[in-house]
């Protein structure tokens, strides 16, 4: 038996969750779920809300114009949260979308924007990114939101980055060579916490970069012969992450509580 359900709709919701509970919807839900997917009474679906594991609901309408849901089994208990944050250079509002979904397709524990002199936007709302990581998890199985952190310029940043916290820099000017390698001769060190860096179209400037390699714990991470965009760069740095220091490893694999 396949370990996810992705057959079954799965919605995010923000009330507690237990057995026989009544959950209301908000009216974006209840048009989405009556309208949109024309579920009627009795319909079923997966809900979460990112702290009580994964629940079976099924639609009530105690009238007409409106429904709620109620809880009938609970299906998967919750997962703690990964080790890895990722840290990055705002994009252009549809690149930003992607790259967040991705994000938290691939794991991440903690969403940290990070202004440089080359970030295409600023002043992100948090509601936006919160709403690209809910949709992410609910077509993903994921059961765990990710920390939405304010956004900081970089010297802020990298201010606030603790001695012995492993940075894994994405730098284009980096040596070619294996990345795997890198990450586990980094990983070797022991370090409690770990952050993806991943810059703006255009990259860092040279000051950024003279500051980011002050980092004690850092490793340069190289990401091929190529050129990525800063959404693609994303996605592979947080895959080489997550298979060398993250929860794809069975040794490493956070379980359930």
């Amino acid at each position: 038996m396949a370990r996810y359900d992705f057959a079954t709709h799965r919605l995010f919701v923000s009330p507690p969750l237990g057995e026989g509970a009544l959950v209301p919807l908000e009216a974006g839900q209840m048009n989405y779920l009556l309208n949109v997917l024309r579920m009627d009474e009795g319909a079923k679906l997966l809900v979460f809300n990112g702290r009580d594991g994964e629940w079976l609901a099924e639609i009530v309408k105690p009238t007409r114009k409106t429904a709620v849901l109620k809880l009938l089994q609970h299906m998967r208990v919750q997962t703690r949260p990964g080790v890895i944050r990722y840290a990055f250079a705002p994009l252009k509002v549809g690149r930003l979308d992607y790259m967040v979904q991705k994000a938290v397709e691939m794991g991440a524990a903690r969403l940290a924007p990070v202004i440089t002199q080359r970030t295409q936007q600023r002043n992100l709302k948090p509601d936006k990114l919160l709403a690209n990581a809910v949709e992410a998890a609910e077509q993903c199985g994921i059961l765990t939101l990710p920390e939405i952190e304010p956004e900081k310029r970089l010297d802020t940043f990298l201010a606030a980055l603790g001695k012995e916290e492993l940075l894994v820099f994405a730098d284009e000017d980096a040596d070619i060579a294996d990345p795997v390698a890198a990450l586990k001769a980094a990983g070797g060190r022991g370090a409690a916490s770990i952050t993806v860096l991943v810059g703006p179209e255009g990259g860092f400037t040279e000051e950024e970069r003279r500051s980011i390699l002050d980092h004690p714990a850092l490793c340069r991470l190289s990401l091929g012969p190529r050129i990525l965009r800063a959404d693609t760069a994303a996605v592979a740095a947080l895959a080489l992450a997550q298979a060398v220091l993250g929860d794809w490893r069975s040794q490493n694999h956070l379980p359930d509580k």
